[in-house]
């Protein structure tokens, strides 16, 4: 586990500061689309038009980086989550959030397991936001586990491990092959109430 306080990256208040943050994360986007979360720092800093070492001061490590490059999509899937509560069917709802949260794992190849990690470990830069995501999907279990629509056995724990799973599938898949679709349906069918039916 990691140790100490993690660093997050924030947006420089200097003019200067700021277009080369943006174009830092504009860079490392592409290139963790391109080749996973291993991708080369020298190389986004290149495409960034920025020398290697501007790109460690606003980003000291590997993990600050990949927070800052996909907070934005774990702030959606908070913000989707708090806008699913109002409605009237809470399993319509849970999984439309499910199928979201399942694309937004499988971004880019390494960050499902990052993800994972980060949920747990409060050392790491993408907690506080993994911690925020996992009570907005727990919310909407919740809710549809009270109108009885899904099994009261399951923990919000091991939805996201089921998640996680049908996200490394998407991960790892071609993209005419993405099986992780089929996965999610066989996942929903499993934790309703009527797959404990006799």
């Amino acid at each position: 586990m990691t140790t100490g306080m993690p660093h997050i990256a924030q947006r420089p208040r200097r003019a200067d500061g700021r277009r080369n943050y943006d174009a830092i994360l504009a860079a490392a986007r592409k290139a963790f689309e391109a080749d996973g979360s291993e991708a080369s720092l020298e190389s986004i800093a290149a495409q960034a038009g920025v020398a290697i070492g501007t790109l460690y001061r606003h980003f000291p490590a590997r993990a600050s980086l990949v927070e800052a490059a996909t907070r934005d999509g774990l702030a959606d899937l908070v913000a989707h989550a708090e806008r699913l509560a109002s409605s009237s069917d809470p399993l319509r709802a849970l999984s439309e959030w499910m199928e979201q949260a399942v694309r937004h794992f499988s971004t880019f190849r390494g960050l499902v397991g990052i993800l994972a990690q980060s949920m747990y470990d409060e050392g790491t830069p993408s907690h506080a936001m993994c911690s925020a995501m996992h009570r907005s999907g727990a919310d909407l279990l919740h809710a549809a586990q009270t109108a009885g629509l899904i099994r009261a056995d399951l923990t919000p724990g091991e939805l996201f491990d089921l998640l996680s799973g049908a996200a490394w599938v998407r991960e790892q898949s071609l993209p005419d092959r993405d099986g992780s679709p089929r996965l999610l349906r066989l996942i929903l069918e499993g934790i309703t109430t009527r797959a404990q039916e006799p």
